[in-house]
């Protein structure tokens, strides 16, 4: 099965409307999507508005592969399962989104095993029929390493320290003015 989402910001018709027709041409391959507030309904797809964050997850671990818009959650989630994953990201001046952030996201991810980007429909059209050849490289980890804990712990513990020994403070721990 492969599980499209959408994530939870804004519509994005584009995206629905180019699976379902895909899958339309392709019924020997089994769809489900999370399509939000998308306007268009599809024919040829299974779908659901939201998922709660549980239905969600055993639609990852149940799927083959992903089909998403370029947001950070849904490729981290893709990745932490090790789930090949392709996007196509949301365009500012389409308004389907505020700005062009998700093209730059794509474009940096383009490059990682099991990431494929589509940047307009056709294109994704053409990746869906190419979607089970992609293999997951590394997984990701849902925790923070530690060394980025410690590193964080380590930095927070230093500015601490030269907060109280600046002349920012009075002895009694308030701001001078």
């Amino acid at each position: 099965m492969i599980f499209v989402t959408v994530g939870h910001q804004m519509p994005f018709d584009r995206l629905v409307r180019t699976v379902d027709e895909w899958a339309g041409q392709n019924r020997s391959e089994e769809v489900f999507a999370q399509i939000g507030e998308t306007s268009w309904r599809p024919r040829f797809i299974e779908f659901a508005r939201w998922l709660a964050p549980a239905e969600y997850r055993e639609k990852v671990k149940a799927c083959s592969a992903m089909v998403s818009h370029a947001g950070m959650g849904s490729i981290i989630t893709a990745l932490e399962f090790g789930k090949p994953i392709l996007v196509m990201p949301r365009r500012g001046d389409l308004g389907e989104t505020r700005n062009d952030h998700q093209a730059a996201t794509a474009r940096r991810f383009q490059e990682r095993e099991g990431v494929a980007v589509a940047f307009d429909e056709h294109e994704l059209g053409q990746k869906l029929s190419m979607i089970q050849d992609l293999s997951i490289g590394m997984t990701v980890s849902p925790w923070a390493s530690p060394k980025l804990l410690s590193t964080i712990e380590q930095f927070v513990a230093a500015s601490a320290a030269e907060i109280r020994s600046s002349k920012a403070f009075g002895p009694d721990g308030g701001v001078n003015r």
